[in-house]
């Protein structure tokens, strides 16, 4: 090979060192999404899907939960708080903090586990000549209407305080059944049925009277789950399951096709 060979092919090949330096200088580094964070309880952790994040602690959080599922489909970096069985003081007393100024999505469902949802589902599956379904409701309904409210009203607020810019969708519940008991060893009466589930309609209620008052959207998914409640053909709720906490919370199907279309669309 000549001198003058040489020389070409290394001015050549410098030049292209040089044309790729400026190329990945130009490139811009990848960029996080939005800063999403995913607060509350059981119904959004993904308690009911069955297969759960191995994250140290007893959450239940599920790549099958829609915070997840709407993350992954648009691009934000998720801070995925909700944990089983959270009430108003947990979400206040362990998940705001990840709440900041640059927070730019929020969405959350609490209020059932503070309403006693799993004791009076539990009151209630039983004989009825063994329960008192009827006062346990009451009971329930008692504190949707009377203590609740401020308890909500307090814990937006902080939500507010803490992510000023941000969207908030507040999560309601859907009902749970469909006036039908078709599970061994539950002995739900159509009539305690009804009352469950105008439970779930007084409570969503509160949440979005609350959810307006601070500017914040509210996910109602009553809708969505008709024709897909416990004991439907196809249903996007479990009924009485092994294991046990599994029962009467959305399956995989609830929360794909069922919260997670629904609070998206909020967002």
């Amino acid at each position: 090979m000549t001198h003058r060979v040489r020389a070409i092919l290394a001015g050549g090949f410098a030049a292209v060192l040089a044309l790729l330096g400026s190329v990945l200088t130009l490139s811009p580094a990848h960029a996080a999404g939005p800063s999403y964070v995913a607060l509350g309880d059981s119904y959004s952790s993904g308690v009911g899907t069955r297969t759960y994040i191995s994250d140290g602690t007893s959450c239940q959080r599920s790549t099958y939960a829609y915070p997840y599922l709407i993350s992954q489909s648009r691009g934000y970096s998720l801070s995925f708080q909700a944990c089983s069985g959270a009430k108003v003081s947990d979400v206040t007393s362990k998940q705001l903090g990840a709440l900041s100024s640059t927070t730019a999505y929020v969405t959350m469902s609490v209020g059932g586990n503070d309403a006693g949802f799993s004791s009076v589902i539990t009151e209630c599956a039983q004989p009825g000549w063994m329960s008192d379904c009827d006062g346990a409701i009451n009971t329930a309904q008692s504190y949707i209407n009377n203590t609740l409210p401020g308890s909500l009203s307090t814990l937006y607020a902080s939500i507010r305080s803490k992510a000023p810019n941000a969207k908030v969708v507040i999560v309601g519940y859907p009902h749970v059944f469909n006036g039908e008991d078709c599970n061994a060893g539950t002995w739900f009466s159509p009539s305690e049925e009804t009352r469950l589930n105008q439970t779930a309609d007084l409570l969503n209620s509160k949440l979005s009277a609350a959810a307006s008052a601070k500017g914040f959207g509210f996910a109602n998914p009553t809708s969505r789950f008709i024709g897909h409640a416990v004991c439907d053909s196809v249903e996007w709720l479990n009924g009485l399951s092994n294991p046990i906490s599994e029962s009467y919370h959305p399956n995989r199907t609830g929360q794909s096709s069922g919260y997670t279309p629904l609070v998206s669309g909020l967002l």
